[in-house]
């Protein structure tokens, strides 16, 4: 069982720049897949970006693609999201999620999660 703990949220101006972490405990980190997922008020919640055990693998939403980058660091075991020329449209509780195995985009195939950050974008 792996344990997530965030930060980073906040609040930020459109064009900024915030960067999401995801501390891990328990296990190998290197055992599990991780992701971001995000949901908006009233809305579903949505993958973000995804990354694969070894790292070498990423996934990116069409909203986000070129603007957001997620990354690990296996000695921090930690996950980052740098999110970079944020828009009014990606104001959403942005939460970290964990799964042994490949990683895919499904919030339901997720175990482990985070307890969420707000991350709020002004126009």
């Amino acid at each position: 069982q792996v344990q997530l703990v965030e930060s980073g949220g906040g609040l930020v101006q459109a064009g900024g720049s915030l960067r999401l972490s995801c501390v891990a405990s328990g296990r190998t980190f290197s055992d599990y897949s991780m992701a971001w997922f995000r949901q908006a008020p009233g809305q579903e919640r949505d993958v973000v970006a995804t990354i694969s055990r070894s790292g070498g693998s990423t996934f990116y939403a069409d909203s986000v693609l070129g603007r957001f980058t997620i990354s690990r660091n296996y000695a921090k075991y930690t996950v980052y999201l740098q999110m970079d020329a944020l828009k009014p449209e990606d104001t959403a509780v942005y939460s970290c999620a964990a799964r042994q195995g490949p990683s895919n985009i499904y919030a339901t195939h997720y175990d482990y999660w985070g307890q969420g950050t707000q991350v709020t974008v002004s126009s």
